[in-house]
């Protein structure tokens, strides 16, 4: 059974719904999606919102500041178990992490034992503070999946993951070294999580694509122009790899400074 996936930065949920955005991916009746930046409280959300008909869903929000942060699945297959952050307090108050299990091949695809992760990553700028808040999260992050995959899971994790690997993946490279986003530990870390075993499901299905981009600074009008980084992304181990049948960029939908992304798998 082919199930699709979808992952979207909404830069506020109210806000997207507002747009359409709800909407749209409503009317697209994907099996599971994800959202990162949701910046609400689910008793915040509409009902509609809060528990679209025929979906399960699952909330982090943000402990430490109103309107920031915030994760939500909503996934028509009710998960096994749903984990809410890393289990590390310095890294779960700001309501980024949802860890959806399902056992037994629930979901039809062919892998028993499934964890499909939401994460909306720390944004290392602001400082040398949140640099270092942004790697300390990378670390124990990529410490939580090595952890899966040796309980016998696959994994699958999507969201912002607020970096761009490589050159390919932002419009501007030169001009971006220093900046947070495609810094060289920034990126490093990437490198880290391909060796654990981890592909970049989009870059796998379309290795020379140029201009594909996920996010555009609104400021500048710099989505009309293209002027553009790939910074969402899914991440598949092999096993739920090989089950993947396509990955997109949904360039064309709106509603957000970020741009859906989605994957076929069964």
């Amino acid at each position: 059974m082919m199930r699709r996936i979808v992952s979207w930065n909404v830069n506020g949920l109210r806000a997207n719904a507002k747009k359409g955005g709800f909407d749209w991916i409503i009317n697209e009746s994907p099996d599971i999606f994800c959202f990162q930046e949701t910046k609400a409280h689910p008793d915040q959300l509409d009902p509609g919102v809060r528990s679209p008909a025929g979906y399960h869903s699952y909330f982090d929000h943000s402990r430490v500041k109103k309107g920031y942060s915030g994760v939500a699945v909503y996934s028509k297959i009710e998960p096994d178990e749903v984990e809410y952050g890393l289990g590390v307090e310095r890294y779960d108050q700001e309501g980024r992490f949802l860890g959806l299990f399902y056992h037994n091949d629930s979901l039809g695809i062919g892998v028993d034992k499934l964890a499909l992760l939401n994460i909306y990553f720390p944004n290392g700028g602001g400082g040398p503070d949140r640099l270092k808040y942004k790697l300390g999260y990378y670390d124990e992050f990529l410490r939580y999946i090595v952890a899966l995959k040796k309980k016998g899971y696959e994994v699958i994790f999507c969201g912002d993951v607020n970096t761009a690997h490589e050159e390919v993946d932002l419009a501007r490279p030169k001009e971006n070294e220093e900046n947070t986003g495609f810094l060289p530990i920034e990126r490093a870390w990437i490198d880290r999580v391909v060796t654990e075993g981890y592909a970049d499901v989009f870059r796998h299905f379309h290795p020379g694509s140029k201009g594909a981009y996920t996010y555009w600074d609104m400021k500048t009008f710099a989505r009309e122009r293209n002027v553009g980084w790939r910074i969402d992304y899914f991440f598949a181990s092999e096993k739920a790899l090989n089950k993947i049948d396509k990955a997109r960029i949904l360039d064309e939908i709106m509603g957000s400074d970020h741009c859906p992304i989605d994957i076929y798998i069964g």
